[in-house]
């Protein structure tokens, strides 16, 4: 029976959770959320482009393309070859990018230009207040020399919107199903030219009218044509506190404006955009911080307790910062040589390691109770999810299952089993990825949640707690309990 959870644990916890989601519109955002909250419990930040000096001990994080992050903690008691206990997620969602050129002129409209990333439901998209979000790169000039910096930015009232078509002009759409053409049809709606022509807002209805609120050369073409739209230049340059000529290059991305809440009639929801996966980034990375906030809690530790989040797993993982590249490899091999320059002991430390690799599960479906196979049903409230699928499409085996359902029983934690029906395609995770990549032991897990990859989510506020339980059971459990594993790996 799995232990009940106090209110004040549950509502102290979700509203952090609220905080952190609130405060990570895009990749970038949470990133740096994470990096915030890791330098406030002590970690230091360390550099990929400087040799490292480590201590054991010490608390220490990194961060690439500040998309990933990567934080470990090393036990007093570490010596090289000594394992890692890791605990995966991804940082980024589905979404709407900006495209390099996203200026459109339609209508009498101006429209912003997107490109669909990862596989979203895209229908969800229509009618949402939406604003933009991302990274932006910046001219700085100070006493006659040239920089470049990185700035965060986040518009936080609604700029743009997708209107659905009137049913009056699509009278077979509720028989025939919503099928948006996601080239023409999927195109926010920035403002009418008219509009901002009656305002004054820089020239919009000549494409070769550009002026010192173009955007600078790097924000036009190469006929000196804006490749954005003034107006949106002018706002992200407002909210920045720059000119819009310093702005030399953008990554954004559409997003919602409305909050994530605590909901549902006995406020057992959250309703959210990005759970999938800034639940499991959330939990993580607060299990690993609080595993490793007391002086006491790497005494007796002779391993590495780590989180790392990445970014591109919706897109296969194939990027620089992706699960795909040899960050993580880096990061165990990087910490082991400090430690000692036998190259050998990485192998030995790899064969030590396991990593739980988390991504959000799918929940029963009330609704659509036969895209369930009978025996593996996840329901809300019931802890993580275990995945399981005989065609490693999740990394899963007996050992590894067998290590996370013992701290669940140790910890009276409740943890469920999920396979997918056979006559259904099965996704993936980082999981696999990492598993045959670094050679390391994985079990993939995740918390159960329902409008998988919509732009708004929903799990359920005890799997935030029990997930955060869980991983913070297994940093400080894991080392202990693989001690006492007399199977040959």
């Amino acid at each position: 029976m799995a232990k009940e959870q106090s209110a004040s644990e549950v509502s102290s916890i979700v509203s952090d959770f609220l905080s952190f989601l609130n405060a990570s519109p895009t990749a970038f955002h949470a990133v740096d959320e994470a990096k915030r909250r890791l330098q406030k419990a002590g970690y230091e930040q360390v550099s990929e482009r400087d040799d490292w000096k480590l201590e054991a001990g010490k608390k220490y994080f990194f961060t690439r393309n500040f998309s990933t992050v990567v934080a470990f903690a090393i036990g007093k008691k570490y010596v090289a070859g000594s394992g890692f206990h890791i605990v995966g997620a991804h940082t980024d969602s589905p979404c709407l990018k900006l495209k390099p050129v996203s200026k459109v002129v339609k209508g009498g409209f101006l429209e912003v230009g997107v490109q669909t990333y990862g596989g979203g439901l895209w229908h969800t998209w229509f009618d949402r207040d939406l604003t933009v979000a991302g990274r932006v790169i910046v001219k700085e000039e100070k006493a006659g020399s040239v920089s470049y910096s990185h700035r965060l930015v986040r518009i936080e009232d609604p700029i743009m919107r997708i209107p659905t078509l009137a049913i009056h002009l699509d009278r077979n759409v509720n028989s025939d199903g919503f099928k948006p053409n996601t080239h023409t049809h999927l195109v926010p709606v920035l403002a009418t030219a008219i509009k901002a022509e009656l305002n004054k807002v820089p020239a919009q209805s000549d494409p070769a009218e550009g002026g010192e609120n173009d955007g600078g050369k790097k924000c036009t073409d190469s006929n000196s044509k804006p490749k954005h739209h003034p107006l949106l230049l002018q706002m992200i340059a407002s909210e920045i506190g720059c000119k819009p000529e310093e702005i030399c290059d953008f990554e954004l991305q559409a997003c919602d404006t409305q909050p994530s809440i605590l909901a549902g009639a006995a406020k057992e929801f959250i309703f959210s955009g990005r759970l999938d996966n800034l639940c499991m980034s959330y939990c993580s990375l607060k299990a690993l911080i609080d595993a490793t906030s007391s002086e006491n809690d790497l005494e007796e530790e002779a391993g590495v307790r780590m989180v790392a989040l990445f970014d591109h797993e919706e897109v296969g993982s194939n990027s620089a910062q992706g699960a795909g590249s040899p960050v993580m490899f880096d990061a165990l091999s990087h910490i082991t040589s400090c430690f000692s320059s036998d190259y050998k002991l990485i192998k030995k430390a790899i064969q030590r390691s396991l990593l739980v690799s988390a991504d959000m599960a799918h929940a029963l479906h009330p609704n659509y109770m036969d895209k369930h196979e009978e025996n593996h049903q996840p329901k809300m409230h019931g802890g993580l999810v275990i995945k399981t699928n005989a065609n490693q499409r999740y990394a899963t085996n007996a050992v590894t299952s067998f290590i996370f359902k013992e701290i669940a029983e140790k910890h009276n934690l409740p943890v469920q089993d999920f396979v997918v029906r056979n006559d259904m395609g099965c996704g993936s995770t980082i999981g696999p990825i990492l598993a045959s990549g670094v050679g390391i032991r994985t079990v993939d897990v995740g918390a159960p949640q329902l409008s998988m990859h919509s732009i708004r989510e929903m799990c359920a506020v005890d799997d935030v707690k029990y997930s955060y339980e869980h991983f913070k059971a297994f940093f400080q459990e894991f080392a202990h309990l693989d001690s006492k594993l007399t199977i040959d790996m």
